[in-house]
């Protein structure tokens, strides 16, 4: 089978894990000051703060931007539950934008159109699913006539550009993971960014139970912390980030040669401009053709998955808030097509060709 996800995991890993051991100081300490630092450099931020997984990452990076109980924050209904469930855990209120049918990003018109029937929108998360910047010069420009605080969900786009800036350094804080099927990882693991000293210093506390120096603690805290362990993980992974990178790039380039007279999928586009990581490879297909089209990948020892069948307000426990069916019609539709289908750099030259040949067998 050739697997959706693989992670890389390599003798620099493996020793940089010794080092760690062998120093005893398995908790927060050098190394975790190293990767917060590395990270932040290679993303344009100031600041990163490193945390336990992507969900600490955004709720850090909303209460950093003052996001409070009774506050209204808009984002994307098409991502994975964390991003609207980090809301949630600041008492505030998600307000669901429609997609982009092109991008499954969401929609800078979509957006305008709540920021100006709603009050009170405190910030805006927008989510760069599947790798794919979202269109930030109309986010931006929202921004600035809006005046709301902008959070990066960029837990699935690590390394990706608009306009060759990288993602996590366009908004008021930034969310990246490290899971252990991103494009980099640490098993488990996340990092919050920022350009602000105020924001970077409250952040740290916010990790760390509030604490302000050694006994006190002044602010409401958490214990998300990162651990050596993992940071040493990710000091070794972001150091091979832009190799496995080109690769994704280089696989999806060749799936979208070969997949572009089939009539019956539709691959994801690049917009001008941005660069692509592909932490997902995603096509469209007929929802009526959708379930077999995946049995017979897996039956093809092909591996595939699908990011996400349900947008978030249809969730069991969010309509029990009282979310209805038909907010996003888009983003619904999306959650009736999408396929994912293996992009990760592990697959070799022979594997790309399989999954080539797999899918355009399909119709025969």
């Amino acid at each position: 089978m050739i697997n959706i996800a693989a992670p890389v995991i390599g003798q620099k890993e493996r020793k940089l894990i010794n080092e760690v051991l062998d120093s005893r100081i398995l908790a927060a300490g050098k190394y975790v000051t190293q990767f917060e630092q590395s990270f932040a450099k290679y993303s344009g931020a100031k600041f990163g703060i490193a945390n336990a997984n992507g969900t600490t990452s955004l709720h850090t990076a909303l209460l950093m931007c003052g996001v409070k109980a009774g506050d209204k924050v808009v984002t994307t209904p098409f991502s994975f539950i964390a991003t609207s469930n980090s809301i949630l855990f600041c008492g505030a209120k998600p307000v669901f934008a429609d997609i982009e049918p092109e991008t499954f990003n969401i929609s800078a018109d979509s957006l305008e159109k709540i920021l100006k029937k709603e009050k009170n929108v405190k910030a805006v998360v927008i989510v760069h699913l599947y790798g794919l910047p979202c269109d930030m010069d109309a986010i931006l420009k929202l921004k600035k006539k809006y005046k709301f605080k902008l959070i990066e969900d960029a837990c699935q786009a690590h390394g990706a550009q608009y306009k060759n800036k990288k993602v996590g350094s366009f908004g008021d804080a930034a969310a990246f993971s490290f899971y252990a099927t991103k494009n980099m990882m640490t098993g488990e693991g996340g990092i919050t960014l920022t350009n602000d000293a105020k924001a970077d210093k409250y952040g740290r506390q916010i990790i760390n139970h509030g604490r302000d120096g050694h006994s006190t603690f002044t602010v409401l805290g958490y214990n998300y912390r990162l651990t050596n362990l993992a940071a040493a993980i990710g000091i070794a992974q972001l150091e091979q980030l832009e190799s496995w990178i080109a690769k994704r790039i280089s696989n999806a380039n060749k799936y979208n040669e070969a997949f572009k007279d089939l009539a019956f999928l539709q691959t994801p586009i690049v917009p001008l401009k941005t660069r692509h990581v592909f932490h997902q490879y995603t096509i469209r297909i007929n929802p009526a053709e959708r379930e077999k089209f995946m049995q017979y990948l897996k039956d093809n020892g092909v591996g595939c998955g699908i990011y996400y069948d349900c947008v978030l307000y249809k969730q069991p426990y969010y309509k029990q808030l009282g979310y209805k069916s038909g907010l996003c019609p888009n983003a619904e539709q999306a959650a009736k097509e999408a396929v994912s289908l293996p992009v990760h750099p592990s697959l070799s030259a022979a594997d790309v060709q399989r999954v080539i040949d797999v899918v355009r067998g399909y119709k025969k």
